[in-house]
């Protein structure tokens, strides 16, 4: 039904609660015959439910729109022959209305008086209170109870606050209005409450049921604004009521004083409150204010956002409801301070906390004897605490004093605005330093947390929360939100405080291991220093020598120091959008009249925002298409919902939309026929919904060590879930080492000690202190990864320590730095024997070309181990130099901790056998020497790799470079140019092109294969499908929440008009089947639309004025108008051949085309005025296709693909190279050697440089420099 998949209106429902008139008359006749009204409490019944539909539609109307299948009317009448439970629930087949499902009238009156109805003897004032429910699926629902007092007197009927006559005293009896809406609107409900009670107070008695349903029938008129920067306003004399929208889909709306937990509490108490929470302690709130309990916990609720309250949450418990407090399970509950004792007395093992006096003690002692949060986020966050600014008075000592009520209204809500945006970004941080690296100890392709290493990481007092926490349910559903890679608030501020030295060792899948830099801030930071582990120096000398101490130890738990105080970023700017008018009258036609101004309204607000932010937009286009869903006008509704794709798809109502497709009449059908961006909509809509339901995989698994023997598929999914490595063909080379002599399995056993080995490895490293003087000799960022025992060397005495970069000689004694070698300088190692005494023992001998002389370490029975381990360094250095690809030292680095690892579980004679195995860069130096050519190593300057992370490499199937900008807000790396990169599934990697270091890992475009990219006005990526859609990327806030779904087939290519100085007005786009479509990107409007006949339309480019178009078998040049021109068509010896166009480069200064085809070694070189046969045929050495090619400058740079060979003989093994053409001479300029597998697409970086992209055995993006 249309009411189930509407977004819901201000108001659920509005029920009016007291006694009913016959109790009340037989109370008044009591008192009166006994004179004694003292304490005097009735059961308080609900007298009246409203709940919309308030207004009747003709039938036709009435039919198409039935909300839940239900009669149902505006009012609940009095049920004086029943008792209130059976007033609250109708009978089968009466007249009454059903309530909405989520409202539960048994309880509502007892929360509505959750002190009890009295009668009184005086008039007492209005009180406000709140109320949130919690159904057993976690939906909340929430209500605004105002509890009024009226006179009790016989024969009278004005309700003057108590005026009338009578000759018995007056009595005064309670009655609440409560107001349930889906969301937390606490201050506008309340706002709205006051308004009516202004209207009661001056109401006739009798007039009261019909002020009350016109009330409710107004607020059933206030839809909720969408999220994001749209906040709605409508006015209900004498204020004008603001509801603020929510920040985005995963922001809760924020309708209330966050600050009030701040006076009531210090700081060191509310960390003790969140702590509490935090470890699921049952949790009880007390205050002699009803309205303070649900506010002061909602405002801790939110104070651990994105971690969410999982348990029982009842923060109004009435005096009949306190049995909840027995509960075994964890919860949040609040009562009313005078029943304090009795809940301490009777109940154990609650968190008891006085809201009035800001005090936190436990039912059965006044200490709380919890664990606290760590130290360092603590003091973090009671230094922020100390910053804030939470007296308005304060604030509004230096502003003038305002005259009218609404203007001071808003003085005080923009005040509290900013103070509560300044409360979350300091709680946020907090949650960030309390959970910080969490990341570090997941492995998301299995979905697994490694809570026992995560453990290890924190200091020993922290230890003791921790296992508590992470025990808890709300952490489980935080590792969730992690696994998911959800981006929001707590990513963005973990990636953002984190250090870029952090930033890179998160992305690099190498063993953690201390920096220099760091050992040098930990020396500073701790109070006592450190030493060489056992297992990386067993007799390296105390190295307690000028030290510095601090007595204060300011480290999280993970070692970093403290952030500094996040950059204050101000409240996002917001429009606040007026609703019209309520009309007098609430009939049906008056209510239609509403919804046109509303409309005609939001249509110029649509007008007037088309030049400013599309978000705000998109919020427009959503109220109106809801509005006209409300009014029936479905077409008018899908029009707008339509503009959505091209706006903010963030908001986009799926299933509103549905039912609107699914209801459309006959006659609406045809029109949709002759609507083509309709006719899109609902066809998106249909595929959409006929996709396969698959439910996300929300499972958290810990981390156990296996108990069966592992087969090699096993191996590799456990030794990626232990987070030792991710790399797939890495763990195979692992499991052949273990496997060793056995059939092809891994004994758990034998793993067991294996992963003990590793993880004793790393706990050592993290304890390795060397002196100030040996540090001052090593870069900041080099590690120390292996040491070796005390030996004798050709230099002395001492230890031999590896970084990435160097083998050098800590010396016995008083230690000192010698330098053996950087691994590039090596020019042969070897193992030999050294005489010692009678005997000799094995030694390893080093040759480089830094030294005349050869270094000579006596390392017994290490000599083998550490051969294996300098080979390999060597060798990947070696190849790092050549290919200019940092990461084979990376890989090389893995390697030799997994040979050191496999060598110490094995404690075998065939252990350095099996650490063999792993010597991968080794054994390639030695069966295929990979000599890179003099003109590839100096034209090739990096290489980088955007699968960094994944556990295989991807396909790079498109590369974008879009130049920097001299006007930028952000400060981290938006100014500089950036490269974009596309890879499998629709994953898009972002590059800051001025550091080559990643920006974004993972920019979620669609999940199909991406063909192409376009950058346009600097802040926009556009990025075609496979899928048929158009995917753009806002390029300030890296999100893809627009897309275009014009083409009909898979989108292959993009051109933009060069000529026009407003070029991106003249934007074109093409898809598989011979669309092309011109577009105006400014307004994301198709100008033109044109269909060229042709098997596949792969690409075009457009050359003064005119269109190429690349169509497999031909090259085909079209006119404005959209008509082919001329045709290139594949040479007729090549048709025989299943050949065709792979791409083209046209020069039009030469008259020149030249083309390339996927599976000929050749280009084609075209002259324009001669398009029958092609004038010159290019033969390219060593190639077996051309896959893409691009003009750069003066010459013509292509990919090719190819074979390797050894000598005469080809290996098989699949290659590419990069060919420079020179177009004058028509020759081979430079031949490069590029990647190990095809290249997929070639890239210009504004003629500086051309990037190249590999597809996924190689995976890797050379760049390459041009001359």
């Amino acid at each position: 039904m249309m009411a189930d998949h509407l977004p819901p209106v201000l108001l659920e429902a509005c029920v009016v609660i007291g006694a009913s008139s016959d109790k009340l008359r037989d109370v008044y006749q009591t008192i009166n015959n006994h004179g004694n009204s003292e304490h005097l409490t009735l059961e308080p019944e609900v007298l009246h439910v409203l709940v919309p539909p308030f207004v009747s539609r003709p039938q036709a109307d009435r039919e198409a729109l039935r909300p839940h299948g239900k009669k149902k009317r505006s009012f609940l009448k009095k049920k004086r022959e029943k008792p209130p439970s059976a007033a609250a629930t109708p009978s089968q087949g009466s007249e009454d209305i059903s309530v909405p499902k989520d409202i539960d009238l048994m309880v509502l009156p007892q929360l509505c008086f959750p002190g009890g109805l009295q009668v009184t003897n005086k008039l007492e004032d209005e009180q406000f209170h709140f109320l949130v429910f919690t159904d057993v699926l976690g939906n909340k629902t929430h209500g605004v109870v105002m509890q009024c007092f009226r006179p009790i007197m016989e024969g009278t009927s004005v309700f003057q606050n108590g005026a009338g006559s009578s000759k018995f005293p007056q009595l005064f009896s309670a009655y609440s209005i409560c107001v349930i809406s889906k969301y937390p609107y606490f201050t506008a409900l309340k706002d709205c409450l006051s308004c009516l009670l202004a209207q009661l107070r001056t109401c006739r008695l009798s007039d009261m049921e019909a002020r009350v349903k016109e009330f409710a029938a107004k607020l059933a008129l206030v839809p909720i604004p969408p999220p994001g920067p749209l906040h709605l306003t409508f006015t209900l004399h004498p204020l004008t009521v603001v509801l603020p929208s929510r920040e985005d889909k995963d922001h809760p709306v924020i309708d209330l004083d966050l600050h009030l937990p701040f006076l009531c509490f210090r700081p060191q108490q509310l960390l003790q409150v969140l702590s509490c929470l935090l470890q699921e302690q049952r949790v009880v709130l007390f205050s002699s204010n009803w309205a303070r309990l649900t506010l002061v916990a909602e405002s801790l609720l939110l104070f651990l956002q994105p971690l969410s309250w999982q348990q029982p949450y009842v923060p109004v418990l009435s005096r009949g409801m306190l049995d909840f407090l027995m509960a075994p399970t964890a919860f949040l509950m609040g009562c009313h301070l005078s029943h304090f004792q009795e809940v301490a007395d009777e109940t154990d093992d609650l968190i008891l906390i006085n809201i009035d006096s800001g005090q936190v003690s436990t039912s059965h002692s006044e200490s709380l004897g919890l664990p606290e949060i760590p130290q360092a986020a603590a003091n973090c966050f009671t230094q922020r605490c100390q910053s804030l600014q939470i007296h308005f008075d304060m604030y509004q000592s230096s502003h003038t004093s305002c005259t009218d009520i609404n203007e001071q209204r808003e003085q005080r809500r923009a005040w509290q605005q900013h103070l509560n945006h300044d409360i979350q970004r300091i709680t946020l941080e907090l949650i960030v330093n309390i959970f910080r690296d969490v990341s570090r100890h997941l492995n998301y392709e299995h979905r697994v947390f490694n809570s026992q290493e995560f453990l290890k990481t924190r200091e020993p007092s922290e230890q003791l929360f921790y296992k508590k926490v992470l025990e808890t349910h709300i952490f489980h559903f935080f590792l969730k939100d992690r696994l998911n890679r959800k981006p929001d608030d707590f990513t963005r501020m973990e990636l953002s405080t984190c250090s870029e030295m952090g930033r890179i060792k998160a992305r690099v899948e190498v063993p953690r291991r201390p920096t220099m830099q760091e050992i040098q801030a930990r020396r500073k930071s701790s109070i006592t220093e450190g030493k060489l582990s056992k297992r990386l120096g067993m007799s390296l000398p105390n190295l307690l020598d000028n030290q510095t101490f601090s007595l204060q130890k300011k480290t999280l738990p993970s070692g970093t120091l403290i952030p500094e105080p996040v950059p204050r970023i101000p409240p996002k700017t917001v429009k606040v959008f007026k609703l019209p008018e309520f009309p007098v009258s609430l009939s049906f036609h008056a209510v239609q009249n509403y919804y046109s101004e509303l409309i005609q309204q939001l249509g110029k607000a649509i007008f007037s925002a088309q030049k400013e932010s599309p978000s705000l937009l998109a919020r427009f286009y959503y109220l109106r298409g809801f509005v006209n869903a409300l009014c029936l006008r479905r077409l008018d509704a899908l029009s707008d919902f339509q503009n959505l794709y091209k706006t903010d798809m963030a908001i986009f109502p799926m299933q509103l939309v549905t039912w609107l497709t699914d209801s459309l009449h006959k006659d609406e059908r045809h029109q949709v026929d002759r609507r083509p961006e309709l006719k899109r909509l609902i066809l998106k809509v249909k595929t959409e919904n006929e996709k396969p339901l698959v439910e996300p995989d929300d499972h958290v698994k810990k981390f156990q060590l296996p108990r069966k023997d592992l087969h090699q598929d096993e191996f590799v999914r456990c030794v990626q879930e232990c987070g030792i490595i991710k790399d797939v063909a890495t763990i195979n080379r692992l499991f052949d080492a273990l496997s060793d002599g056995q059939p092809k399995k891994v004994d758990p056993e034998l793993f067991r000690h294996f992963y003990t080995f590793w993880k004793e490895m790393e706990a050592d490293a993290q304890d390795v202190n060397l002196p100030s003087e040996v540090i001052d000799h090593l870069d900041n960022s080099e590690c120390v990864y292996k040491v070796s025992s005390c030996i004798k060397t050709s230099h002395g005495v001492g230890k031999i320590a590896m970084t990435q970069k160097r083998l050098f000689l800590l010396t016995e004694g008083k230690p000192r730095f010698l330098e053996i070698t950087n691994f590039r300088d090596i020019q042969e190692v070897k193992i030999a024997s050294a005489p010692v005494l009678l005997v000799r023992i094995p030694s390893l001998r080093i040759q480089t070309s830094s030294r005349l002389e050869v270094f000579e370490a006596n390392l017994k029975t290490e000599a083998e181990l550490w051969n294996l381990v300098v080979k390999e360094m060597w060798a990947g250095r070696k190849m790092a130099d050549q290919h200019k690809d940092p990461q084979y030292v990376t890989q090389a680095l893995t390697n030799v901790l997994l040979m050191d690892a496999v060598t110490g579980c094995l404690q075998t004679q065939r252990s350095i056998i099996a650490a063999s195995k792993l010597a991968y860069f080794d054994k390639i130096k030695l069966k295929a020497p990979m000599k890179v050519s003099e003109t590839t190593s100096d034209t090739l300057k990096h290489r980088i790799n955007p699968s960094l992370g994944l556990a295989e490499p991807q396909t790079v199937h498109v590369l974008l470079y879009t130049p920097g900008q001299l006007t930028c807000d952000d400060s981290k790396g938006g100014m500089n140019p950036k490269l974009w990169v596309a890879l499998s599934g629709g994953r898009v990697v972002v590059f800051d092109a001025a550091s080559w270091s990643m920006l974004q890992d993972c920019i979620q475009v669609g999940e199909s294969q991406l063909n192409c990219m376009l950058g346009l006005n600097q802040d926009q990526v556009w990025i075609g499908s496979q899928d048929s859609v158009i995917y753009i990327i806002d390029t300030h806030s890296m999100s893809c929440n627009k897309q275009l779904t014009e083409h009909r087939h898979e989108v292959t290519g993009f051109t933009a008009d060069s000529r026009d100085q407003h070029s991106s007005q003249q934007t074109y786009s093409c898809s598989s089947d011979g669309t092309i479509l011109q577009w105006d990107s400014a307004g994301l409007k198709v100008k033109r639309q044109f269909h060229l006949m042709c098997d596949r339309l792969s690409s075009i480019q457009t050359y003064d004025g005119t269109l190429w178009c690349c169509c497999g078998d031909s090259i085909v040049e079209l006119k404005k108008s959209g008509t082919p021109q001329r045709r290139l068509e594949i040479p007729d010896d090549l048709r025989s051949m299943p050949s065709s166009f792979s791409c083209f480069v046209f020069i039009p200064e030469r008259g020149e085309l030249w083309t390339g085809c996927a599976d000929l070694g050749e280009l084609c070189l075209w002259q324009t005025n001669n398009h029958r046969r092609p004038s010159k045929r290019i033969s390219l050495p060593g190639c077996s296709g051309v896959t893409c090619m691009i003009p750069v400058k003066d010459k013509i740079w292509v990919g090719c693909l190819g074979w390797s060979s050894v000598g005469d003989h080809c290996d098989g093994q699949l290659r590419s190279q990069v060919l420079v053409m020179d177009p004058v001479s028509q020759t081979v300029a430079k031949e490069l050697q590029a990647h190990t597998d095809s290249i997929q697409t070639l890239c210009s970086a504004e003629d500086r440089y051309v990037l190249s992209g590999s597809a996924h055995r190689d995976g890797k993006i050379a760049i390459w420099r041009v001359e």
